[in-house]
């Protein structure tokens, strides 16, 4: 169990709604669907409540910042089987990366890659008290785009990347100029959605959650005095 899984859920049965995705970008197809995950009817567009209106609270500063840019999403809510479909799908990844055969990896080999898998991904955890944070809808994966010029504002890494560029301050030391850019995209993601009240994860500078047991857990890790409960469990 990860540290922020210790975190109490206290359900305040706040429904998904869909996020209006006229004041957003999105991918299209989505990604995981491309890649034949079955959300079983589901849309994967869709938060709580409250984090869609905090969704477009970070959008409004965006584009008072950055006239032309917004936010794309890229994931947002994820039923546990597609959840289980991405656990899946990463480990045959890093099965073909190595030039293993599914038959003959060993065990420390096979217990080595799950550990990767799971620097990434979230368990599919059936138990209602450690939901993987995307099944709850308070979490949302997102990057930026120029709508001017139709294209992706460069992150200096992508989404899902299994690699120390996903940490958020990957690039803060650098003195090459791109990759100072890089970390001042980084850093204007989270200026905006931290003024809507997210929290980003510590090791994936696209991932932000407000409400659920990621946000709770940094919270605490901030304000030790507060003591926060997540409002938001396994939809």
């Amino acid at each position: 169990m990860k540290s922020y899984q210790k975190i109490l859920i206290q359900e305040c049965g706040e429904p998904l709604v869909p996020i209006p995705l006229e004041k957003f970008a999105v991918t299209t197809p989505h990604p995981y669907e491309k890649l034949g995950a079955d959300y079983t009817g589901l849309s994967p567009y869709v938060l709580r409540q409250s984090v869609v209106e905090a969704l477009e609270i970070a959008q409004l500063l965006l584009e008072k910042l950055q006239p032309g840019w917004q936010l794309q999403i890229y994931d947002a809510y994820r039923p546990l089987g597609v959840q289980q479909f991405m656990v899946d799908y990463t480990f045959d990844f890093l099965l073909k990366k190595g030039n293993f055969s599914p038959n003959k990896v060993s065990p420390q080999q096979r217990q080595k890659i799950w550990e990767q898998v799971y620097q990434m991904w979230a368990p599919p955890s059936t138990d209602i008290r450690t939901p993987p944070p995307h099944s709850t809808g308070a979490a949302v994966d997102l990057r930026i785009v120029s709508i001017k010029d139709e294209l992706l504002i460069d992150m200096g890494g992508e989404i899902d990347e299994l690699s120390e560029r996903s940490r958020p301050n990957f690039y803060i030391k650098s003195e090459k100029l791109d990759e100072q850019q890089y970390h001042r995209h980084r850093q204007l993601l989270d200026q905006v959605m931290s003024h809507a009240g997210f929290l980003r994860h510590p090791t994936e500078w696209w991932h932000f959650s407000l409400g659920d047991q990621m946000w709770a857990w940094l919270t605490n890790q901030k304000y030790p005095q507060e003591a926060k409960q997540a409002k938001y469990g396994r939809v």
